[in-house]
């Protein structure tokens, strides 16, 4: 008997796996939070140098605030206030000539900025003036935190193996708990950047961990859609920090009602403990019949796996000229789909509209791009769709440049469909991967891919850096990467109505067979459900 019929015995997505599903949602919620928390804490308002201690032998005080800004700090071309340069010397010919366009000196800023809080209270940029010329210091806070998932993901993904699901995860609540709340203490950059590092550690070993049937389906768009929300109650970065990890709190009480893992018990030789596990799960689902006969000496004998003479490594991928030209495009591809999206959705502030408004509609597009995507993939295949929904989102990306800054509206709409295209690719590739490698190799292909996405979702916010060189240079990087990973896509084999291989020789052998639509329709609909943008 294999441990895929004992499960299918004791109801596989009964009422105890909907228990573990409830139990699961709101620690997973802290995911899309923290993911796109970036977009509110770093939000750097309008701002302009200090001059209030700029008194130039109390003339200014007969002058008004509009005067003394007039005198100090140059305007831009777009008639708003420079946000980093000021005169060296007040220019009280500007009074009353504002339009004399002779040169002045000018100055970076001696004395601070001042901020427009309208919008947020106090964000980063605020907290430690890093705009200017330490704008890049901002922006590489995202990229920090991403670099600490994707290290994370390795180390909790050993230590899951190594000491079981439940402790991993119970490690990773307190560790994002912790670091979290250390985040919100900060008291200065660096300890802000090491303890956000720390969270996005500890945070990838929840979206590890915690793994049941159809929950990404919810609690990524949920969380899209409810984090603007927070966002505007909460408008100071402090306060926000602490409420976007503060579900980790009760998670942690709950945690003591979630179950190991019973395919890693029994690996692990744990059979007793497997057997409770199972027992309890049946007796939930009232199944309580099945494990009448099943004891644990009998449960010994269950196969976890098929057997395996041969054991394989990330080096086999490369080995085959069809499996390496396969990883390789399957690799450009994943590393297009998480640096497109998370471009578009790490950078809200750049359509010209509300930042709450513009996170809440990119959050609630998700949903039809998924159910769009759910009838697709089987009516015109997964390559087609997944090179088809990248094309698009680098094509409208590419067409928001030329849509002129006075336009919020427009370009957000065009931002939004860019984003719903993003989210249809995210959510076919993890299903197309699983059929594109064998069985023997499945798992290793699959870590390859996420580690690529992670790259691509780690760089995805040092892009707009380019903006300093050039506004639109950051839209032209996101669109072409999109393009060519759409066209790395279409030149991928199609997996529908296609036998799927079991070994590295049914790769390189290229033979196509057809299976019925029914074979393939369930596995579809099943892999769809699970898909996570957890980078």
């Amino acid at each position: 008997m294999r441990f895929d019929n004992v499960l299918t015995e004791i109801n596989g997505f009964g009422r105890f796996q909907l228990r573990t599903f409830l139990l699961l949602i709101i620690p997973r919620l802290t995911l899309p939070f923290n993911f796109l928390l970036n977009n509110f804490i770093t939000f750097i308002p309008s701002h302009h140098c200090d001059i209030r201690s700029q008194n130039n032998g109390g003339v200014f005080r007969n002058l008004s605030l509009e005067e003394r800004l007039n005198v100090n700090i140059p305007f831009e071309q777009d008639g708003s206030l420079s946000s980093c340069q000021m005169f060296a010397e007040p220019q009280y010919q500007l009074l009353s000539n504002s339009s004399n366009l002779t040169y002045i000196p000018t100055m970076p800023c001696q004395n601070g900025w001042i901020y427009d809080t309208t919008i947020f209270r106090s964000t980063l940029a605020t907290e430690w003036d890093l705009v200017c010329d330490k704008k890049k210091m901002n922006r590489a806070t995202a990229t920090i935190f991403f670099v600490g998932v994707m290290l994370g993901s390795g180390i909790f993904g050993f230590l899951s193996d190594r000491f079981g699901r439940k402790k991993t995860l119970l490690l990773s609540y307190m560790a994002s708990f912790i670091f979290g709340i250390a985040t919100a203490l900060s008291y200065n950059f660096l300890m802000f950047a090491t303890m956000r590092f720390c969270t996005g550690l500890g945070l990838s070993g929840i979206s590890i961990s915690s793994f049941v049937l159809c929950l990404e389906w919810v609690e990524i768009s949920v969380g899209c859609v409810i984090l603007p929300g927070v966002a505007y109650l909460i408008n100071d970065w402090r306060f926000l920090t602490a409420a976007v990890i503060s579900p980790l709190f009760p998670a942690m009480l709950c945690w003591w009602w979630l179950p190991e893992s019973a395919r890693w018990l029994m690996s692990n030789g744990k059979t007793d403990d497997a057997h409770f596990y199972l027992s309890k799960c049946a007796t939930v689902n009232s199944r309580e019949d099945v494990m009448a006969d099943l004891k644990p000496e009998v449960l010994s004998t269950v196969i976890l796996v098929e057997d395996e003479n041969r054991k394989y490594s990330y080096l086999d991928l490369v080995k085959t000229p069809k499996m390496r030209r396969r990883a390789l495009l399957s690799g450009i591809v994943w590393f297009g789909v998480a640096f497109a999206y998370y471009g578009i959705s790490l950078n809200i502030s750049g359509f010209g509209v509300n930042i709450y408004l513009t996170q809440f509609i990119y959050g609630v597009i998700e949903i039809p791009a998924k159910g769009f995507v759910f009838f697709t993939v089987d009516k015109i295949g997964r390559r087609w769709n997944q090179a088809g929904m990248l094309i698009l989102t680098g094509l409208l990306i590419f067409s928001s440049v030329f849509i002129h800054a006075d336009r919020g509206d427009l370009r957000t709409a065009v931002g939004a469909l860019g984003k719903m295209f993003s989210e249809g690719s995210f959510t076919i590739v993890f299903l197309y991967t699983t059929e594109l490698y064998p069985t023997v190799m499945r798992q290793n292909g699959l870590g390859y891919c996420s580690f690529m996405a992670r790259v691509g979702v780690a760089v995805s916010p040092l892009i707009m850096l380019l903006e300093d060189v050039w506004v639109n240079l950051p839209s032209f990087a996101f669109s072409l990467v999109a393009l060519g990973s759409g066209l790395s896509a279409s030149l991928l084999p199609e997996t529908y109505n296609v036998r799927l291989p079991e070994t590295i020789e049914d790769v390189e052998q290229t033979t196509r067979r057809s299976v019925s639509a029914s074979d393939e329709k369930s596995p579809a609909c099943a892999f769809l459900s699970v898909q996570s943008k957890s980078p």
